[in-house]
């Protein structure tokens, strides 16, 4: 089935995205979530930005339900398209601890404490749980991601929303990003971008992972199962064994476990 567009309006979107999506005239939409199958284990979404998100954290599986949350958030960025100064956060320049941390959100230091990347077209970020991270401004991307919405917010720049420190420094992981959970990747290419506890994910342009349900965003070109048929800014949900014809198409193409 061809999922559903919805339009996530955020202080930090856009009043114009690409010309594939269709978005209400004069809201400012942040993220754009393929959703109408149901409850489902996965989510993938468009992030669109015009200033800085939050600094912020997610907790795992185990410290989300602690919390009496259903699950916690890994997820995954890639980067479709990014201005030539933009950046994003992803971990600490330094191991600290966790008073340091919570003094850092506190004072505004964190900003200087996250490690700000230069980001551009290609770029692929996995992001487990408990990484402190921050998307920049004019950035456009995709995210896979753990069907959960929990975030907890260390510093937001003086923007009037609730913080949630405490759970922040709580779950965070107070260290330097893993060099190894980064690559770029070359639109030609086909490769396994994350094989984890809680999803896979590949770059291909040939039908993969047909033994799990999958959700599948074409790139460049368009892909086709039964009568569906998308192409960019579209998402497919397949299940297993179901038949995709993609034509060459350039995919994103994750899976459950």
């Amino acid at each position: 089935m061809k999922l559903d567009r919805r339009y996530v309006e955020k202080p930090w979107g856009r009043t114009g995205l690409p010309p594939m999506f269709d978005p209400p005239a004069g809201k400012r939409i942040g993220e754009v979530w393929f959703t109408g199958g149901g409850d489902l284990p996965l989510l993938a979404k468009y992030i669109f930005t015009s200033e800085r998100l939050s600094v912020q954290v997610h907790p795992d599986d185990e410290q989300a339900r602690a919390r009496g949350l259903p699950r916690g958030k890994t997820e995954c960025w890639y980067v479709l398209d990014a201005q030539p100064d933009s950046t994003l956060a992803i971990g600490l320049r330094q191991q600290v601890s966790a008073e340091i941390l919570r003094a850092a959100a506190l004072d505004g230091s964190i900003e200087a404490l996250v490690d700000w990347r230069p980001v551009r077209a290609g770029d692929f970020y996995f992001v487990p749980a408990g990484t402190v991270h921050a998307i920049g401004a004019g950035l456009s991307l995709l995210e896979f991601q753990e069907n959960s919405d929990v975030t907890f917010r260390l510093y937001d720049y003086g923007r009037p929303r609730e913080l949630h420190v405490a759970d922040a420094v709580a779950v965070a992981q107070r260290r330097a990003y893993p060099a190894d959970l980064a690559k770029h990747l070359s639109v030609d290419e086909d490769r396994l971008l994350v094989d984890g506890p809680h999803f896979t994910l590949v770059q291909s342009h040939e039908d993969r992972l047909r033994d799990r349900q999958r959700w599948v965003i074409p790139l460049d070109g368009e892909v086709r199962s039964g009568g569906d048929v998308a192409g960019p800014g579209e998402c497919l949900l397949l299940e297993a064994n179901e038949r995709l014809e993609s034509g060459g198409a350039r995919m994103l193409i994750g899976a459950s476990p």
